[in-house]
């Protein structure tokens, strides 16, 4: 039998429910549009991507690893330039995101890990906290990428 609770921090972070799904967010995001940053929007699509994907990888490692060192803030967890590198970068990310994402929903669906008891190596923080941040945090920047879809669309957008 399955335990209610990973099974619901599993689906929340997939965006099963009330978020929108990361792979829906992203797909077709017309590669033109990727590093555009209209009038007031604070990033682009390509900046929210990769800072998506290393807070995602962070949050995991620090789950798993006592050993692991989080880079510095801000500017670990932030691209350097507003649009991808180069044509593949698009969807490398994605691909790194997609498998850390597997890797936090595995991580919680094992029974051995328990939720509620804090990691020795944090500040107070367990692995229930850690998957509620990490849920939380996607969803707010799924939101301003779909915002930018909406801002920046053309007519292949």
């Amino acid at each position: 039998m399955s335990d209610p609770l990973r099974d619901h921090l599993r689906e929340l972070l997939k965006g099963e429910g009330a978020h929108i799904p990361f792979e829906q967010a992203v797909a077709d995001f017309p590669p033109a549009l990727r590093g555009v940053k209209p009038p007031g929007a604070p990033h682009t699509a390509w900046q929210l991507l990769e800072h998506l994907r290393l807070a995602q990888w962070d949050i995991l490692e620090f789950s798993r690893d006592p050993k692991h060192q989080s880079p510095p803030w801000p500017e670990g967890y932030w691209p350097a330039s507003e649009a991808p590198p180069d044509e593949h970068a698009w969807d490398e990310s994605i691909r790194k995101y997609q498998a850390d994402l597997e890797a936090m929903q595995a991580l919680i669906a094992d029974e051995k890990h328990n939720l509620y008891a804090r990691l020795p190596h944090g500040e107070g923080q367990t692995l229930l906290r850690e998957a509620l941040v990490l849920a939380d945090h996607n969803s707010y920047h799924l939101g301003q990428i779909m915002y930018l879809r909406k801002t920046i669309s053309t007519p292949e957008a």
